[in-house]
């Protein structure tokens, strides 16, 4: 644990630190618009400010921009050149909880940072509401020093109880208008989004409520039925919580809250690619209905990047087995050990997914979910795309694992 402390340390370091003004070159673009062979990109004041596919004109820039004796050119020696991942639905990583205070979540970023996800919303574990403020006020003030941590996920405490999963059943309540003002109060304006079962009693008012506080609602761990999904989806939600997970399924008489985010082209629908959550087949089902609109999340729990053992997920006690995550007491499922790099490995390598349409779903769609595709007062410059004007958030990757095997967040080198 004392490693993993002092990287945690070291990255938060890293990520509030300088920008550098740099240009890496020989590499294969790649990201949600395709690939582009040859290319060059460089990197002014933590954003993107130009690229290309020659190295005549890669040359005219530098000189512009002051000569190549100021400006450093990384040779990426036909490495793959992809945005950094952006994961929208986790709870930590190496021993740690983002529910767990300002060293945890420098911890569990660090894990995350080293494989490619740049930027992070932390999603935080039903709770008592005191707890849940609490533990939003520890999330804002990270948010406001950190450029890689994007803001909040609350997933609860407004729950269905009947497709609780990991959360503790004591703690999930109705959305009534006084507990939703006291999340938005504690939140601060760093809560990005919020999972809620529509069905619950205020579930749509809250929605509304949420929606107009400038929060993405998701549906999830819910028993709506499709027409009370659409409402919630009228009302404002805009995310589906790890679809096929912890909401009832689908049927021909009894569509579901399923049919109604895919028949939706406004909805996102996070999806868990670790084989376990999701087999393979759904995976590659929830990709072909929803082309554009699945953002693989992790739901990574404190077990990430740990040994199988014990491990806790709020209060409730978790086993871990063979990288799975079950709860001790029902063995429900208790969030995964999954990284976005090894989901974008899984789709390319065991489902036949495009590379471009595996990196548009860590990278593009899950920015588009809480609206960082474009300028924004969070990050500035737009997430998602390697193009000028967009954040420099970057990854080379091996061609031919497409491990992660360096990190820029913001033009801060991390690894």
């Amino acid at each position: 644990m004392i490693g993993h402390i002092e990287e945690g340390r070291r990255i938060d370091k890293a990520v509030c630190g300088s920008a550098q003004t740099f240009a890496i070159k020989g590499v294969e673009l790649v990201d949600a618009r395709g690939v582009i062979p040859h290319s060059w990109v460089s990197v002014v004041d933590g954003a993107i400010d130009a690229s290309g596919t020659f190295d005549d004109d890669l040359a005219t820039h530098i000189e512009m921009m002051g000569g190549a004796d100021h400006i450093r050119v990384i040779d990426g020696q036909g490495a793959w050149l992809a945005p950094g991942y952006v994961d929208i639905h986790a709870h930590g990583a190496w021993e740690c909880s983002f529910d767990d205070g300002a060293d945890a979540i420098a911890v569990a970023r660090a894990w995350h940072m080293n494989h490619g996800t740049t930027r992070q919303v932390l999603s935080l574990i039903t709770n008592p509401l005191d707890v849940m403020c609490a533990n939003l006020a520890v999330v804002a003030r990270e948010t406001s020093r950190r450029p890689d941590v994007l803001g909040a996920h609350l997933e609860g405490p407004f729950l269905a109880l009947g497709r609780k999963g990991a959360h503790d059943p004591n703690c999930l309540v109705d959305p009534t208008p006084g507990r939703v003002d006291a999340l938005l109060e504690a939140a601060d304006g760093c809560l990005r989004q919020i999972t809620i079962a529509p069905e619950r009693e205020y579930g749509l008012e809250a929605i509304s409520r949420f929606a107009g506080a400038g929060v993405t609602p998701a549906v999830g761990h819910c028993d709506a039925d499709y027409d009370t999904a659409r409402r919630a989806f009228d009302r404002g939600a805009r995310i589906m919580t790890h679809m096929f997970n912890a909401m009832n399924g689908m049927h021909h008489r009894e569509p579901g809250p399923i049919p109604a985010a895919v028949n939706d082209s406004r909805i996102i629908i996070e999806l868990i690619n670790d084989g376990f959550h999701v087999r393979n087949p759904m995976v590659a089902l929830g990709m072909s209905m929803a082309p554009g609109r699945v953002a693989f999340v992790t739901d990574a729990m404190a077990a990430t990047g740990c040994a199988d053992g014990a491990y806790k997920l709020g209060a409730l006690d978790v086993a871990v087995v063979d990288g799975h995550a079950r709860l001790i007491s029902n063995g429900a499922i208790a969030g995964s050990t999954l990284t976005l790099e090894v989901a974008v490995q899984r789709a390319v390598k065991e489902l036949g997914i495009g590379l471009p349409d595996a990196i548009a779903a860590v990278t593009l769609t899950p920015a588009q979910a809480i609206g960082l595709d474009g300028p924004n007062a969070i990050t500035g410059a737009p997430l998602g795309l390697v193009a000028a004007g967009y954040a420099a958030d970057l990854l080379l990757l091996d061609p031919a694992t497409l491990s992660v095997d360096h990190v820029w967040c913001a033009g801060r080198p991390i690894r």
